[in-house]
C-alpha cells in the first residue's frame, strides 16, 4: 500500500470516527422562537378550552446509543399563558392557578429517557405553581438534524402528556372538576440548535 493511499484511508477513518462520536452524543439548546406548549381541558363537560405557553428555554442532551445519558432541562415562561380570552387569562394568571406573580416559570427536569414499544419516553419532574410531580412524556423525535437558517444543525421534538389539576392543587379551591376537567392534556413542540 503506498503512503498516499494509507494517509487517505487513515484520514477517512478518523473522519468517520469523529462523525460517529457526534451522532452518538450531542448537546442542543432549545430555540425559544420555535417552541410552544399547547394545552386543553374540558369545560362543564360539554366543550374544550385550549391555551398555550411560549418562551421556552433550556437544553437537550441526546445520546442515541445510550439513552441513560440523554436528558432534558426546560424552563417555560408562565407569564405567556393565553387562552385567547382576556378575562379568563387574568383569572388563570392569578393565585388560584398559575400564580405568575409568585411563580413566573414552570420547569421540567428529566430523570430518565427510554424506549418502549418503539416510542421514546421521557420521565421527569414538572414544577408548576410551586408543586413538583413526576410526569412522563411520549416523544416523537428527534428529527434527523438539518442545516438551519443560521448555518448550524437544527433538530425537532414533539412531546405529549397528561397531568391532573388536583395533583398540583391547580385551581381546585373554587373550580371543581365538573366545571373544569381534572385532566389537562398538553403537547410540546420545539426546535433545538446544536451547541
Amino acid at each position: 500500500m503506498n503512503r498516499r493511499l494509507f494517509t487517505a484511508l487513515a484520514a477517512g477513518l478518523l473522519l468517520a470516527a469523529s462523525s460517529a462520536a457526534i451522532a452518538q452524543s450531542s448537546n442542543w439548546i432549545i430555540d425559544k422562537n420555535h417552541a410552544q406548549v399547547d394545552f386543553q381541558t374540558r369545560h362543564m363537560g360539554v366543550s374544550t378550552v385550549r391555551g398555550s405557553l411560549s418562551n421556552i428555554t433550556g437544553t437537550v442532551v441526546w445520546d442515541e446509543k445510550d439513552l441513560s445519558k440523554a436528558s432534558v432541562n426546560a424552563v417555560i415562561d408562565a407569564t405567556t399563558v393565553t387562552t385567547a380570552n382576556a378575562a379568563r387569562d387574568k383569572h388563570i394568571q392569578g393565585p388560584e392557578f398559575f400564580d405568575i406573580a409568585k411563580y413566573p416559570t414552570i420547569t421540567f427536569k428529566s430523570t430518565s429517557v427510554s424506549r418502549a414499544d418503539g416510542k421514546l419516553k421521557v420521565t421527569g419532574d414538572l414544577t408548576l405553581a410551586g408543586v413538583t410531580k413526576p410526569v412522563t412524556l411520549d416523544v416523537d423525535g428527534p428529527t434527523a438534524p438539518i442545516k438551519g437558517m443560521r448555518g448550524g444543525l437544527v433538530t425537532g421534538f414533539s412531546a405529549s402528556g397528561v397531568i391532573k389539576r388536583s395533583d398540583f392543587s391547580f385551581g381546585t379551591k373554587s373550580m371543581a372538576s365538573a366545571a373544569i376537567g381534572d385532566e389537562i392534556k398538553f403537547t410540546i413542540d420545539l426546535e433545538a440548535d446544536q451547541m
